[in-house]
């Protein structure tokens, strides 16, 4: 504007050159913001280092060892084991991930449960119908549109009309988190006993149990400190994973050029031929040390966390990927004169002048990896108790700054009683990494065969891209898949185990939550028999608030007629709170709550709805019963405000044909002040709208002023305590999984009332039981 006025007043004459100013300041400006952008880019590569790459970086420490854990026989066999790992790094972690998969994030969210969200919001694939059509009008519920007759419409209806496609692709889901977990597990047992094993290499008189000792003490600290968060030494881990990396490059530029540089033709496919040529079953057998080399990708991907994807392959391609192939082609370049020491072929390849630097860069770089994939395990576990499909823990926000960083107390010591169990009860790299390398390659063939379907459904990719991905994806993984069978008896059995205890606690539990639900919805109150009871429901209502606490987003809930025809009172305001979880990452904080009237005025009854991502976590909002009545509030002024200028005066409850359907759909619906969304009503009309804005804005006031005195009066948090029980006739199976599982999963997990916040001494639990 100023600029403009500039121009009229005379000191630029020309229209012409008043246009060539502006559009130069316009390209300078966007020359700026590009230069301002691509620092920016940098700074965030830089950053994704020390939480993306952790892992994947200390491979070096046992990948050698591993493939060869007897020594290697042949130059040719060291030829040939680097050159599976340059072409394992190429196709899997550069291609794969950092070009195809990262770009399957979440709005940034990475991880099995991540894609599993982005599927549920482009096809109906999710086992709890609890959603509603309102919810797909969030800002961030993004999806794209599907055409009917693509391949993609039809592949989306296959799976959509089958239940055993829905249970598939959670089951599928399922394994994939469980093996995650298992990940969290063997990450921090393999990386800080190979990095403690340096002690050994130089000082060759130490015992391998003090190597154990000091492991075990690097972990209970790892695990102990992990209640204070990544906030406050964050910044400490992308220098450190940096110079660990320009170390590990640098040592392997050496090393090629001190020991044997002919160690370059590995470059050359053809030594992968005569490699599994000569090697026979035991060469087939090593490829499960080859595929820890490869380790740490799928933690790459659920530690996306909100880096962009561009800042991510930035970082890989100029940093990661060149300084582990130099990492090692060098250790390789000194395994072709010692083809002894395999064993320790990291440490006996540093230089003598640098050992106990890169010594204790290595240390700091394992624990750098192990807390990166605590981390991605916390964030897992997190999304499937956000879907249901994990018992109620506690879930700590570490940082006030950063969302994604969480802290589950419950599980950080069972993870580190088995972290330690596997690093004391193996004492072995060889049997740790066989057990690590079946839990990575799992979790791989499961993001392999969601990413098809994100390709279809999401991408809308041709038939022809989804198959050349699922072939290439397919061959490499299942061929890894094939070497890790051989070792499930050295080692491999431990990640299925874990896996599998994992798997039936989230198997029962999803179980358990979707009978409850489909309790509650089959056994709801039908609207007319509540109209019936008239505006007292057939009891006296006293002073104060009646917040229901129910896992249904519309009807009326069973636990509320059991309430009612077991006590002779309920209170002058009743709310039925609905906290429901949807597949999505966040739901912004104006978008949070929506609220609607159940049935007259005179009833003062309501619904309200909070809606929350799996990122997000209800324990933060230590104001929710005041966020609560805001947006009740909120709600009576702007219902006041329609019914003053409706085009329609049609507004009815009563009827018993309509009344479920209005019930359980909406009537209004409020997510910001802002957002209004008018309703007509299905049924005829039996109450007159008053056009008068003067009636109107009484009538608001009294209602406001009455919901304040009864709030001033008291709220009483009324939760449902629900017992599933099997049936007496039902198989032993399943009386086992109900009666004992999820009965104890129950007992021990955290109560409704303590992650809702609620005060005791405002607390009634209602119990029931059912039958299964």
């Amino acid at each position: 504007m100023m600029f403009w006025v500039e121009v009229q007043s005379g000191n630029l004459h020309s229209r012409s050159t008043y246009y060539y100013l502006v559009l130069s300041s316009l390209l300078m400006l966007f020359s700026f913001a590009q230069k301002f952008s691509a620092l920016l880019l940098l700074r965030l590569a830089y950053q994704s280092l020390g939480v993306v790459y952790g892992d994947l970086g200390t491979s070096p420490l046992y990948v050698f060892y591993n493939t060869f854990p007897h020594g290697a026989k042949d130059r040719e066999d060291v030829i040939g084991a680097l050159s599976l790992i340059i072409y394992s790094l190429t196709l899997v972690p550069l291609l794969k991930y950092v070009f195809i998969v990262l770009r399957a994030n979440d709005n940034g969210q990475g991880g099995t449960f991540a894609l599993y969200s982005l599927l549920c919001r482009h096809a109906n694939l999710k086992i709890i119908p609890n959603q509603h059509r309102t919810d797909e009008e969030l800002t961030t519920y993004s999806r794209a549109t599907i055409h009917e007759r693509s391949f993609a419409a039809k592949t989306k209806r296959w799976l959509e009309t089958h239940a055993f496609n829905k249970n598939s692709i959670l089951m599928l889901v399922l394994v994939g988190t469980c093996m995650v977990i298992g990940d969290g597990i063997l990450t921090p047992a393999i990386s800080v006993l190979s990095a403690a094993g340096g002690i050994k290499v130089n000082r060759p008189d130490v015992d391998s149990g003090v190597v154990v000792l000091v492991a075990v003490v690097i972990l209970v600290g790892l695990f102990s400190l992990q209640h204070y968060g990544t906030d406050r030494v964050g910044w400490l881990f992308a220098p450190i994973v940096l110079l660990w990396f320009l170390l590990i490059g640098g040592i392997g530029m050496y090393n090629i050029w001190n020991y044997d540089s002919s160690v370059l033709k590995a470059f050359s496919p053809v030594y992968i031929y005569r490699y599994l040529r000569r090697g026979g079953r035991e060469g087939w057998t090593s490829l499960g040390g080859i595929l820890l080399s490869i380790t740490g990708t799928e933690a790459l991907f659920a530690d996306l966390a909100h880096f962009p994807v561009s800042s991510v392959q930035i970082a890989f391609t100029l940093v990661v990927f060149p300084c582990l192939l130099l990492a090692y082609s060098g250790q390789a370049a000194y395994l072709l004169l010692n083809l002894d020491h395999t064993k320790d072929a990291f440490y006996r390849s540093i230089p003598e002048k640098i050992y106990w630097p890169v010594f204790v860069v290595a240390t700091a770089a394992a624990i750098v990896a192990s807390q990166a994939t605590i981390t991605a395990t916390f964030s897992i576990i997190k999304q499937a108790l956000a879907h249901g499909c994990f018992p109620r823990v506690k879930v700590v926000h570490t940082s006030k700054n950063f969302l994604g960083q969480i802290y589950i107390p419950d599980m950080n010591w069972i993870l580190m009683i088995l972290c330690i169990a596997v690093t004391a009860g193996f004492k072995n790299q060889n049997q740790i990494g066989n057990a690590y390398g079946t839990a990575v390659v799992l979790v791989m063939l499961v993001t392999t065969l969601l990413m098809i379907l994100i390709m279809l459904l999401v991408w809308h990719c041709h038939w022809i891209l989804v198959v050349i991905f699922t072939l290439t994806s397919l061959v490499v993984e299942c061929t890894y898949f094939s070497a890790v069978l051989f070792k499930v008896d050295q080692g491999g059995w431990a990640p299925l185990v874990i896996a599998g205890v994992f798997f039936i606690i989230m198997y029962v539990w999803h179980y358990g939550t979707l009978k409850r639900y489909e309790f509650e919805m089959h056994s709801k109150v039908s609207m007319a028999w509540v109209l019936g009871l008239g505006p007292s429901l057939g009891l006296v209502r006293v002073p104060g608030v009646g917040l229901v606490y129910t896992e249904l987003a519309s009807g009326v809930p069973h636990i509320f007629s059991h309430f009612i025809t077991n006590l002779p009172a309920i209170h002058s305001v009743v709310v039925f709170v609905c906290v429901k979880y949807l597949p999505v990452y966040t739901v912004p904080e104006e978008e949070r709550f929506l609220v609607k009237r159940i049935g007259p005025k005179n009833f003062h009854m309501f619904r309200c709805v909070a809606r929350y991502g799996y990122k997000d976590l209800h324990k933060k909002d230590d104001d929710f019963e005041k966020k609560l009545f805001h947006n009740l509030f909120v709600f009576v002024k702007l219902e006041s405000m329609m019914e003053g200028f409706s085009d329609s005066d049609e507004y009815s409850l009563y009827g018993q044909q309509t009344v479920e359907s209005t019930s359980s759909n909406v009537d209004l619906s409020i997510s910001t002040v802002d957002s209004i969304v008018p309703v007509r009503s299905p049924s005829p009309v039996n109450i007159t709208v008053q056009s008068s804005d003067r009636v109107s804005s009484h009538t608001e006031v009294d209602e406001l002023e009455f919901l304040n005195n009864c709030r001033d009066a008291g709220v009483v948090h009324i939760l449902g305590n629900t017992v599933v029980r099997a049936r007496r006739d039902s198989r032993f199976y399943k009386k086992i999984a109900v009666d004992y599982i999820y009965a104890f999963l129950r007992k021990i997990c955290r109560e409704h009332s303590v992650i809702f916040n609620i005060p005791h001494e405002s607390l009634l639990n209602v119990g029931q039981i059912f039958y299964v």
